[in-house]
């Protein structure tokens, strides 16, 4: 599928799997490896971005995902997050959407929201909120959107 339709019908927290559609080379070679890791990967679905307009252009809408963290004695230092545009030419697929029950927690700023972790209860979800010190996200579960009380699943952190 397209980026494009990643951006439409993907919802915050799937997998997603992109691929430039060639072959992994040998290990040996270091550096076609890294370019392919480049364009071939895995990350968690976390923000989506509509168009922008600027002065003298307008920036595709795009769609930012969670590849990893790299980390020492548990404290983070680096996080590894690739957006793509639109326009991208890479091949996307869902390789696994949120399962209902789960919950996100959502930041919202500057008109949008973004996923920043995905727990498997509210309670989790808490306590991620309550150690990692975010006081203005919000819980939302997965599939209480489908209901007709989706109003009622938002809860406030």
């Amino acid at each position: 599928m397209s980026a494009t339709t990643i951006i439409d019908a993907a919802p915050l927290g799937a997998l997603i799997r992109y691929t430039d559609g060639s072959p992994k080379p040998q290990s040996r070679f270091t550096k076609k490896l890294a370019a392919w890791e480049r364009s071939n990967g895995v990350g968690r679905l976390v923000k989506k971005e509509p168009p922008r307009v600027y002065p003298t252009w307008t920036a595709p809408a795009s769609f930012t995902l969670h590849e990893g963290n790299f980390s020492s004695d548990g404290v983070i230092l680096v996080t590894i997050m690739r957006s793509h545009s639109a326009n991208s030419r890479l091949i996307f697929e869902v390789a696994e959407e949120p399962k209902p029950g789960q919950v996100r927690v959502l930041l919202d700023f500057g008109g949008n929201t973004e996923l920043l972790h995905l727990a498997e209860s509210v309670t989790a979800a808490e306590l991620w909120i309550a150690r990692e010190g975010y006081r203005n996200a919000r819980l939302e579960i997965v599939g209480a959107e489908d209901d007709e009380r989706a109003g009622d699943a938002d809860l406030a952190a």
